[in-house]
C-alpha cells in the first residue's frame, strides 16, 4: 500500500501538475485511510464502499469538520481514479459515496450604524485621511473585491454617468452603479490627494495609490482598514471582505432583487449570493425579537 501511494504522489506531480502543498494535502488523507485499513486487519485498498463509508463514519464521530471530511471524499476519489486509470482495479467504489454538504458559515456584516462610523473614521484632513476615505466609500458602495480594488484602473472610472467597470474572476468584465456619495470622495482624492503621492514626473493608471505613488497592496488595504476599525471601537473581527457582504446585505435587507445582487457581486451561480438571504432572515429575526411587544 506505501507503494502505492508513492506511485499516487509521482501521477499527482508529473502527470496532474498539482502544487506540491495539495499533493501533501492528498497523501495525508490516504495515509490516514491506509491507517484505518492497517487497523482493520486489512492488506489493501481494493475493498468495496462499505469499508469506505464505514471509515467516514468513523471521522465523523471523532469530530472531524464537516469540510475536513469532503476533503477526504475528494482525496480518496482521485486516488481510486487513479486506480482505474492505471488498471490496478477494475471498480470504482467511490462511485457510491456521496460528499457531505458543505458547511456555509455565515459571513460577518456591519450594521449601517457601524458602517457609517467607520466611514467617519478617516482623518479627512490629510491626504492620507482623504484617500482611505474614498477607498471605503469605494468599497462599501460597489461591493468589490479588494483584489478588483487594487487594480481599479483611471480609464475605468466613467464618474459622469455614475459607473464604474472592472474585471472580476474569470475575466468577467462587470459595470457597477457608484453612488454619488463614493463619486464625490474619488473626486476630493482626485483633486486633492492623489497629486501629493505622485511624485514629479510620476504617472500611473491605477486610481488608487500609497503615500510612495505606487499601486496599493491587498495588505496595504487590510493594515489601514484594521487601524480604522480600532479606531471606531468596532468589536467585530472586520476585513475587507467585510464590507463586500455589507453591501450585498443591506442591498437585500431594503429590498433589491437577488438576481440584480448577483450580478453586482459578480457572482457566476446565485447559489453564491444566496447567503446573504439567510443573513438578511438573521437580522429580520433580530428586529422582529427587539421591537415586537409579543416577540
Amino acid at each position: 500500500m506505501d507503494e502505492l501511494i508513492a506511485d499516487f504522489k509521482h501521477y499527482l506531480i508529473v502527470e496532474k501538475g498539482l502544487a506540491p502543498n495539495t499533493v501533501s494535502s492528498y497523501c495525508r488523507d490516504l495515509e490516514r485511510f491506509m491507517a484505518y485499513l492497517k487497523a482493520q486487519k486489512l492488506t489493501s485498498f481494493d475493498q468495496d464502499h462499505f469499508v469506505i463509508l464505514n471509515f467516514l463514519s468513523e471521522l465523523n464521530n471523532e469530530n472531524l469538520a464537516t469540510n475536513s471530511i469532503i476533503r477526504m471524499v475528494s482525496s480518496l476519489r482521485k486516488f481510486y481514479r487513479f486506480l482505474l486509470e492505471t488498471a490496478q482495479m477494475t471498480t470504482d467504489p467511490m462511485l457510491q459515496i456521496d460528499s457531505p454538504k458543505r458547511q456555509q458559515h455565515l459571513p460577518q456584516v456591519l450594521s449601517q450604524n457601524e458602517v457609517v462610523s467607520l466611514l467617519k473614521a478617516p482623518d479627512t484632513t490629510t491626504a492620507i485621511g482623504i484617500r482611505d476615505r474614498a477607498i471605503l466609500e469605494v468599497m462599501y458602495a460597489t461591493g468589490l473585491r479588494v483584489s478588483e480594488l487594487t487594480h481599479l484602473k483611471m480609464s475605468e472610472l466613467h464618474l459622469s454617468l455614475g459607473l464604474i467597470q472592472t474585471i472580476g474572476k474569470g475575466d468577467k468584465e462587470r459595470i457597477i452603479p457608484i453612488g454619488d456619495v463614493a463619486i464625490d470622495w474619488i473626486q476630493r482624492y482626485l483633486e486633492t490627494a492623489r497629486p501629493q503621492f505622485l511624485k514629479s514626473g510620476q504617472r500611473s493608471d491605477t486610481l488608487f495609490v500609497n503615500h510612495y505613488g505606487r499601486p496599493f497592496t491587498r495588505q496595504g488595504i487590510w493594515k489601514n482598514l484594521k487601524g480604522l476599525v480600532k479606531k471606531t471601537g468596532i468589536k467585530k473581527d472586520v476585513t475587507p471582505h467585510t464590507l463586500r457582504h455589507s453591501f450585498a446585505t443591506h442591498l437585500l435587507e431594503n429590498g433589491a432583487d437577488l438576481r440584480v445582487v448577483q450580478e453586482l457581486l459578480g457572482h457566476a451561480d446565485i447559489s453564491t449570493t444566496q447567503i446573504y438571504t439567510h443573513v438578511s432572515q438573521k437580522r429580520i429575526r433580530e428586529v422582529y425579537n427587539k421591537y415586537h411587544p409579543r416577540a
